[in-house]
Order: C-alpha cells, then sequence, then structure tokens
C-alpha cells in the first residue's frame, strides 16, 4: 500500500479518513476516491469486491487520443481490420529533470521542427552533428536490443515500454516519442496488422505474434531512429518470410545508397523485392531526415514509381523504414489518432535504420552489434 499523502478523502469501506492506496491502483492511473483506505485491514476486507475495479467493463477502454490526454470511454463503433483490440494504457512515464528534453516535451508540439528550413532543405552534416547523432544511434540500438531481448510470451508492450523507458534514462537521453504530438508513449509497439505507432498496453504478447519496435532516442540535442520487427515465441512460416524479405529489402536499399542516388529509386529496389515475394509496400508513410530534428527532409518514400525528390550527397542523414504487408498496401487508422493498421486485417512487418551518406557509400549509424539478439534466421537451427 502506498501513503495518500492527505486524510482529505473517505476510505472506500468504511469512510474514515484514509491513510494508504492501492498500489495496482496508482499503476493504472485509477481515480483516488475508489482506491483509499484507512488501513492494511480495511484493504484487505475490501479486496474481494475492490479487485474488480483493476478490469474494465467489457464494453470500456483506456485510449490515448492524438491531441489530448487518455480517457475512458466506450469503444467506438469501429470498423477494426483484424483481432486486435486496444487495451488500458498506464499513465504517461517520468523523466528526470536533469535529461535534456526536446521543445515537444511540455505541450507536444515539436515548433523548432515545424519552423525549420530543414523541411525543405536536406543539410549537409558536418563532423559536429554527425558526432551527436552518431552517439545518439548508438544509444538508440542498445536500448532496442534490451527491448527485444524481453519480447516473449505474457509480456505487455507497457512492460516494453517501461523497459525502454528506464535504459533511456539510465544512459542520459529522452525516448523521443515520448509526447511527440501528444503520443504517449516512449516507444512505438506494433504488433501483427499494426504497421507503425501502436501504443504500448497491458495486452500481453501472444506465441507466435510479431511484434515491430521501433525505437528513438534523444542525446545531447540528436536523435537516432531505428526499429525490428521479431517474433514472439514460435511463428508460422509465412510470418518469418514476411519479417525476412521485409528486412532484406531494407538491406538491400541501404546497399544501393551513395552520393548521385536519386530518392526516389529506394522506393523502386524495395517494392521489386517485396513483390517478387507475393508482399505489398505501404505508401502512406516514409523514411525522413533525422539529427537535431526528429523528421525533417529529405522525405523517402518506399514504394515504387514515387515523386520524391532530390539526390544524395555527402554528409546526408536520414532513416529508411519500409513496412510490407502480407496483403493490400492500404492502411486505416484506430480511433486514438495513431494506430496505423492493414486495411484488410493481415499482418505487416517493418525494419528501419538511420545512415549518412559518405564519399562512396553509406554508413549504417544504427547498425547491429554483436550483442545484438539474433533474428529468426540466425537462430540456431534455422
Amino acid at each position: 500500500m502506498e501513503s495518500v499523502g492527505t486524510n482529505t478523502l473517505p476510505c472506500a469501506r468504511c469512510q474514515a479518513p484514509a491513510k494508504l492506496q492501492c498500489p495496482t491502483c496508482v499503476k493504472l492511473g485509477l481515480p483516488k476516491d475508489r482506491s483509499v483506505f484507512c488501513s492494511q485491514e480495511c484493504f484487505k476486507l475490501a479486496w474481494p469486491d475492490h479487485k474488480k475495479v483493476h478490469s474494465p467493463p467489457a464494453d470500456a477502454w483506456l485510449y490515448c487520443i492524438k491531441r489530448g490526454k487518455a480517457r475512458s470511454d466506450v469503444m467506438p463503433d469501429f470498423g477494426w481490420t483484424g483481432p486486435l483490440r486496444p487495451h488500458r494504457i498506464s499513465p504517461r512515464r517520468e523523466v528526470p529533470d536533469n535529461i535534456p528534453k526536446p521543445d515537444y516535451f511540455k505541450d507536444g508540439i515539436p515548433y523548432k521542427e515545424q519552423e525549420s528550413r530543414q523541411q525543405q532543405i536536406v543539410p549537409i552534416r558536418g563532423p559536429d552533428d554527425t558526432a551527436g547523432i552518431r552517439a545518439a544511434c548508438r544509444i538508440g540500438r542498445e536500448v532496442l536490443d534490451l527491448a527485444a531481448s524481453a519480447a516473449k510470451p505474457g509480456v505487455t508492450t507497457d512492460e516494453i515500454d517501461r523497459i525502454v523507458h528506464e535504459a533511456m534514462i539510465e544512459r542520459g537521453a529522452y525516448p523521443s516519442p515520448l509526447n511527440y504530438f501528444n503520443f504517449p508513449k516512449s516507444v512505438c509497439t506494433s504488433i501483427n496488422e499494426v504497421i507503425c505507432h501502436g501504443i504500448p498496453d497491458a495486452r500481453e504478447l501472444q506465441n507466435g505474434d510479431i511484434l515491430n519496435i521501433d525505437v528513438t532516442a534523444y542525446y545531447q540535442g540528436f536523435h537516432g531512429d531505428l526499429n525490428e520487427t521479431v517474433c514472439v515465441g514460435k511463428v508460422d512460416e509465412e510470418g518469418k518470410k514476411l519479417i525476412k524479405v521485409t528486412h532484406d529489402a531494407l538491406m538491400r536499399a541501404i546497399a544501393a545508397c551513395r552520393p548521385g542516388v536519386r530518392y526516389r529509386d529506394v522506393g523502386d529496389i524495395i517494392t521489386k523485392h517485396a513483390a517478387a515475394h507475393g508482399f505489398q509496400v505501404v505508401k502512406s508513410y516514409c523514411g525522413h531526415g533525422i539529427g537535431d530534428l526528429f523528421h525533417c527532409a529529405p522525405n523517402v518514400p518506399h514504394y515504387a514509381h514515387n515523386k520524391a525528390v532530390g539526390i544524395m550527397k555527402e554528409g546526408h542523414v536520414f532513416t529508411i523504414e519500409p513496412m510490407i504487408n502480407a496483403g493490400s498496401w492500404r492502411d486505416c487508422t484506430w480511433p486514438d489518432g495513431w494506430t496505423a493498421v492493414t486495411e484488410d486485417g493481415k499482418r505487416s512487418a517493418q525494419f528501419e535504420h538511420t545512415l549518412i551518406i559518405t564519399r562512396d557509400g553509406c554508413e549504417v549509424l544504427t547498425r547491429r552489434l554483436d550483442t545484438s539478439p539474433p533474428l529468426w534466421w540466425e537462430m540456431p537451427g534455422e
């Protein structure tokens, strides 16, 4: 039991002045008037009935709206495309005062990003910027590896969010997604039919899920962005094929990156590989420039025959992050304003790296380490 700090609220059982609060209610962010008690003994007596408040009614859920706070409501009349449903989300995690923060930390609006000329002009990164981005990318890689190692049946994506958040803080970094346009969590976790921007919640991962973990670190003024799709338990062959094809499509695109290559050519390479295996490429989301801003020029679409402008130059820093679907490339968005899912409910996979164009090629700043947990085809016996 946790101290409530004041005696202004009555005990939920006997109405005496309350002194303690149920720790589960604190974790779930439930109202105090239903979760405070005068003593440990009163709490024990109330437990058979009180524990019911920890599970919402069948038609109730706690969700995030894109430009507001989490709220409890009747589940909307929405055309869910697959079996996945939102679950309860926990309160926003705190960031210590000593951690440098981006400008959107307070109100969710990235003013610097919206006003920057980097939305139109791709900056040439000098040594100082490159060193800063490299450091952020290294932290992002270390944190993603920790999160991927934790992705097992029975673990919630909220627990993965906790791991990511605490690992960022330990390294002196801020988890870039947190409060970016009011996103409520420190990492994006996208399961099965979720294409991207899945919100970590209380759903336990199931054996056979595929899970994308999208991590971005903000460290000493620079962002580093990467993601991977991992197998949870034993995944069927079609799911494993989708993951491998997506990874290989990304690596083929990266291999072609060098000064003089058109950004639009990235989509042709990715689509050709995906289509050869019967998969389709999402068109609504693209790779992006990154550095002192989370998102900036260039835009890097992943689909063929796109109209992206510009050519790669030495010093350009950007991400490539193809989202490849087992069925239709079309997507729709859940009522939370963030969770993008496949139109037909079939699975989607994604991989992402941040890279810098060098004199005669490129360097992957978020490359895997010798200590990174193996991907499914790297496992013994596969």
